[in-house]
């Protein structure tokens, strides 16, 4: 693929709520809601990054980096956000399978308040709504 960044709008332009900031090197959706999360794209000639807020996946294999990006966009995919101290340390994304939220990934600072009692929260995007929503 020579233009991943024109395949995403390709994709996209069928999801005209989609709200986009683009640079050089990278593609940013917004939410649209306050329920939701920022998802990035990020290019560095044949590897990928792929953002929800805190948490990132490299890929080597940008087909596999673009299923990640629709998967962090979709109504399948959440957050959650571990904080102590009112400061972010820990997403966990998770998927949603046979009734119920399973974790797939964490991403975490190593230096945190481990004293502080954590507190929890859940952020979902859901501008690709899942088949098994319906």
């Amino acid at each position: 693929m020579d233009d991943p960044k024109a395949e995403i709008r390709k994709r996209f332009e069928k999801y005209p709520g989609a709200r986009t900031e683009e640079d050089d090197g990278s593609i940013r959706f917004l939410p649209s809601s306050p329920e939701g999360f920022v998802v990035e794209f990020h290019m560095d000639q044949d590897k990928y990054i792929v953002a929800f807020e805190g948490w990132h996946e490299h890929f080597r294999n940008v087909d596999e980096a673009l299923n990640c990006l629709a998967f962090g966009l979709s109504d399948e995919c959440r957050l959650k956000i571990v904080s102590r101290g009112g400061k972010p340390h820990k997403w966990i994304v998770e998927h949603f399978c046979d009734g119920e939220w399973i974790s797939d990934s964490e991403t975490g600072h190593l230096l945190f308040q481990f004293w502080r009692s954590p507190s929890v929260d859940y952020r979902q995007n859901a501008l690709i709504k899942s088949v098994q929503a319906s």
